[in-house]
C-alpha cells in the first residue's frame, strides 16, 4: 500500500530518544527527518486514509477524528519531554520526504523564530466554570404563586438572583486572569466553550492559554491551586503542560497579550504536499 508522510511537529536536533514503545497515527512509529538544521517528525500513513478525498471524508466521522488527534497529540506530548516541538496542524500530510523538505525550506525563517521564542516554555490551559444552581424543589401547592404577579415577581427575583451569580463569576475570573498573566510571558483568550457541546457542567467563563517557561511552571500550578477555594460555585480547572499549540501561529477567535512575569482543537490539516501550517488549539 502507497504510504504518506504524516507531519506531527518542526524541532531543533535534540538528544534525548523518544520512547521505544510510542506510536503515532494509523499505529506507526514516529521517525526523524533532518533537514538544514531543523528536524521533522514524521509517519507513514496509508495513502487510502489519507488523500485529499479520503480526508475530506474521514474529518466528518467523529470517532476516527478523536482517534486520530489523540494519536497525533501523543507522539507531541512525547517531543514535549525532550525538546521545544512546535506542533503542526492535525493531519498535515505529504507526498514524501522531499516534499517535507520543501516545506521545512519555505518556511525555514518562521520556525526558527518561532522556536528561539518558544525555546524551554509550556502551555498551561485555565479553565473557568460556573457551576450548575441545585436543583430547586417543586413548591407545594400552598406554596406556589397565589397570583400572575406573585409569579411574575418571584421570575424577576431569580433573573436578578443569576445575573448577579454570573457577573460574581465574570469578577472572580478577570481577577485570576489578570493574576496568572503577571506571572505568563504570553497569553490567549479563547472563546467559553458551549457546555452542550463539551458536555461539561457549568458554564464556562475563562478559557485561556498560558505561556510558561518551564522553570517558572510550579509557581504557575500552585497560583492555580490556591485560587481554587476562593470564589463559591466557580471551578478552576488546570491542565498542561502542553506543548505550546495556542503560540505557535496565528489564530482566529483569540484575544493576545503579554505577561509581566517570567508563562483537542486541532485544525483541519492540509492535503498531500502542501501542508505548512502551524497547529493551534482552542483551550486544552
Amino acid at each position: 500500500m502507497t504510504g504518506l508522510r504524516y507531519v506531527y511537529a518542526v524541532c531543533r536536533p535534540f538528544g534525548m530518544p523518544l520512547q521505544a514503545e510510542l506510536t503515532g497515527v494509523a499505529g506507526a512509529p514516529p521517525a526523524l527527518l533532518h533537514h538544514h538544521g531543523l528536524v521533522a517528525v514524521v509517519s507513514t500513513v496509508p495513502e487510502a486514509d489519507f488523500c485529499e478525498d479520503a480526508l475530506k471524508a474521514h474529518l466528518e466521522d467523529l470517532d476516527w477524528l478523536a482517534a486520530t488527534a489523540r494519536a497525533h497529540q501523543g507522539v507531541v506530548d512525547a517531543l514535549t519531554t525532550v525538546t521545544t516541538p512546535l506542533p503542526l496542524r492535525l493531519a498535515t500530510v505529504f507526498r514524501d520526504d522531499s516534499a517535507v523538505r520543501t516545506m521545512i525550506e519555505a518556511r525555514e525563517d518562521d520556525f526558527r523564530r518561532l522556536l528561539d521564542r518558544l525555546h524551554g516554555r509550556v502551555e498551561w490551559g485555565v479553565k473557568v466554570y460556573l457551576e450548575p444552581e441545585p436543583a430547586e424543589p417543586v413548591p407545594a401547592a400552598a406554596a406556589r404563586p397565589a397570583s400572575g404577579r406573585d409569579y411574575l415577581r418571584s421570575r424577576r427575583r431569580h433573573s436578578h438572583e443569576q445575573e448577579e451569580r454570573w457577573q460574581r463569576a465574570e469578577r472572580f475570573a478577570h481577577s485570576l486572569h489578570e493574576r496568572l498573566a503577571e506571572r505568563a510571558e504570553e497569553f490567549r483568550l479563547h472563546r467559553p466553550q458551549n457546555s452542550a457541546l463539551s458536555k461539561t457542567p457549568g458554564q464556562n467563563v475563562l478559557n485561556a492559554a498560558y505561556l510558561v517557561p518551564r522553570a517558572h511552571s510550579e509557581e504557575f500550578v500552585e497560583l492555580v491551586d490556591r485560587t481554587k477555594d476562593e470564589a463559591p460555585g466557580m471551578r478552576v480547572e488546570l491542565t498542561g503542560p502542553w506543548a505550546a499549540y495556542s503560540f505557535s501561529g496565528e489564530e482566529s477567535g483569540t484575544q493576545s497579550g503579554t505577561g509581566t512575569g517570567t508563562q483537542s482543537g486541532a485544525g483541519t490539516g492540509t492535503q498531500s504536499g502542501a501542508g505548512s501550517g502551524v497547529g493551534s488549539g482552542e483551550g486544552r
